[in-house]
């Protein structure tokens, strides 16, 4: 059996068990919940950086979101207090919309 030990959506292990395969599964909690959230978050940003299709990256923009809409609940916060907070940092301190690249700062 090939292990994996990644997160997976919820349709994935019906899909794996319908094709045929046998597979195990765990419900992860608290803590561990988290951290894995986390690892699936920089995995989701990886296979963003990677993509060359403009189809797959915003599809992997789409992971990026699912996963953080997890990890805002987990945080016992909705994405509308993400959202305030983003938009609040916006007005203080400006987006990216100016494409501004810090070359260096002489201290």
């Amino acid at each position: 059996m090939e292990q994996k030990n990644r997160l997976v959506r919820d349709h994935t292990p019906e899909e794996l068990k319908d094709s045929g395969k046998t597979i195990r599964t765990r419900q992860l909690a608290g803590q561990e919940y988290k951290e894995t959230l986390k690892k699936k978050l920089l995995e989701a940003v990886d296979d963003y950086a990677h993509a060359k299709e403009n189809r797959k990256s915003l599809t992997k923009l789409a992971d990026m979101m699912e996963v953080i809409h997890e990890l805002t609940y987990s945080h016992g916060a909705t994405i509308e207090e993400v959202e305030h907070i983003r938009q609040h940092r916006r007005r203080e301190r400006g987006g990216f919309k100016n494409r501004t690249l810090l070359i260096d700062v002489d201290e």
